[in-house]
């Protein structure tokens, strides 16, 4: 129960903090854009206690990989499969299929600075306070 509870509390703080930040910056969002941000902080926590003694280069460097895999198997589902044309990056330069691109994957490695405190937070404050060490 534990687990599950964290992993839910992760993946709701995800959802809800992505959503805001494309809000602020592109003036609307999607709901896949809440299942993509909750994924991406629960992956990066997993990644952060995985990799407790790398650098903070290293895990930039690990999160902008799970972000840019996370927003390019979203994009392939809702963008490629569904039609729904969510996002198109194909005017951005070194593009994949317009739905990843390198200057965006350049801007994941450093959303993933606060990406790791927040994890840190729910450790070291949140979680002992709710007994879910």
């Amino acid at each position: 129960m534990n687990n599950l509870l964290k992993t839910l509390l992760l993946f709701l703080t995800g959802g809800v903090i992505y959503s805001v930040i494309e809000i602020l910056f592109r003036g609307y969002t999607h709901w896949t854009m809440a299942v993509a941000g909750g994924l991406c902080l629960t992956l990066i926590y997993l990644m952060d206690s995985v990799t407790k003694n790398s650098s903070l280069a290293l895990k930039c460097l690990f999160g902008s990989l799970i972000i840019t895999a996370v927003e390019l198997s979203v994009g392939l589902i809702v963008n490629t499969a569904l039609g729904w044309n969510i996002w198109d990056y194909s005017h951005l330069p070194l593009n994949l299929m317009g739905q990843i691109c390198f200057p965006f994957s350049v801007i994941w490695m450093l959303i993933t600075v606060p990406a790791l405190y927040i994890c840190r937070f729910y450790r070291g404050v949140i979680f002992p306070r709710l007994a879910l060490v």
